[in-house]
């Protein structure tokens, strides 16, 4: 199975909000919720697209010919590329329910565990969804990223027993889910949190904790203050706040600002091994695709998660290998032309 026909397989499969497009740009489901779609007008999963195609990247085939290493070693963990399927929730309102979220989960964190690479993991309001997720991971010996939810302390103190019992190598915090309906109004209440309650979870945490969800170099800088071993310059696809800038205009400013400090992860809109090679050299280490893992998930399982793997690792290799690089650190600034 080729990730074509992925799509069209999930095409019977998925609901109606999602339309499983060739090339998931975030306009024809645009401003659908329930659905992938994003907030408001909707143009900021659009705009998340467009960016990464304003970059160009630089050929060079005056270089020594030898092979490509697109391996990358996080966090005492190497994979085969540097990207990872994304956290998603509920997904049984949002593409169909021919899947529910347990189910979902452990087929994309064991599939991506088995060809290479690691997925994030989403939570929700009912406990199940953390539980299953955490036990997925377990099944591959911490080869996955939990992603915690910004309940009250209490609340995450609760899920990160799970996340610490799974073996899971990393966790992460998703703190722009803020802006999710769900977690509004809650007693006790969740949402934003100060650089010093991100500073306790983190030391509950126990193990690298990443912070998804950051936008500015201030936000970088606060992660920073408060202990995290990673950010990932998000805007939750366009799902918590309309006409935000896209990822791929951010990046670069927040990667200089934080240097080798911490690791640094993008994601939105990234949609093909050229995009995760423009990420990498505006200073990213690694980038995060959430919506075509979806896709590949209700069109193929196991299989089209590996169909999908392998479509973007093999566009990346090619990408390395015609600009003249063949290891992820020899991705520079020189490596893309921007206006």
């Amino acid at each position: 199975m080729n990730y074509s026909e992925c799509i069209e397989n999930a095409r019977t499969r998925i609901g109606n909000y999602c339309k499983a497009c060739l090339e998931c740009n975030g306009r024809a489901c645009k401003n659908q919720m329930p659905g992938p779609g994003a907030k408001g007008i909707g143009d900021t999963a659009i705009r998340n697209y467009d960016k990464w195609k304003e970059i160009r990247v630089q050929m060079d085939t005056i270089a020594e010919n030898k092979p490509v290493d697109t391996s990358l070693e996080l966090f005492g963990k190497k994979f085969l590329y540097p990207f990872f399927a994304g956290p998603v929730g509920a997904v049984g309102l949002h593409y169909g329910d021919c899947l529910d979220d347990v189910r979902y989960n452990d087929i994309l964190v064991s599939a991506c565990a088995k060809y290479g690479i690691a997925a994030f993991t989403g939570d929700g309001l009912d406990s199940n969804v953390m539980v299953a997720a955490t036990k997925a991971i377990g099944k591959t010996d911490g080869i996955g990223i939990p992603t915690v939810k910004p309940w009250n302390i209490d609340t995450v103190a609760e899920k990160m027993k799970m996340v610490q019992e799974s073996n899971a190598f990393a966790v992460a915090m998703d703190v722009d889910a803020a802006g999710l309906p769900f977690l509004k109004n809650m007693e006790p209440p969740a949402g934003s949190k100060t650089v010093e309650e991100l500073g306790e979870i983190a030391k509950i945490a126990g193990i690298p904790f990443i912070v998804k969800g950051v936008m500015t170099v201030r936000g970088a800088l606060k992660a920073k203050e408060a202990g995290a071993s990673a950010i990932v310059v998000s805007n939750h696809g366009g799902r918590v706040l309309d006409q935000c800038p896209a990822t791929a205009e951010v990046l670069e400013e927040i990667a200089r600002a934080v240097g080798d400090s911490m690791k640094i992860f993008v994601d939105g809109g990234i949609r093909s091994g050229v995009d995760v090679f423009k990420a990498l050299a505006l200073g990213a280490d690694a980038v995060i695709i959430a919506r075509p893992f979806v896709t590949a998930v209700y069109g193929g399982a196991e299989e089209g998660v590996k169909s999908y793997i392998d479509k973007i690792g093999t566009e990346l290799e090619d990408t390395m290998k015609m600009c003249g690089v063949t290891s992820l650190k020899e991705i520079t600034r020189a490596s893309v032309w921007m206006k």
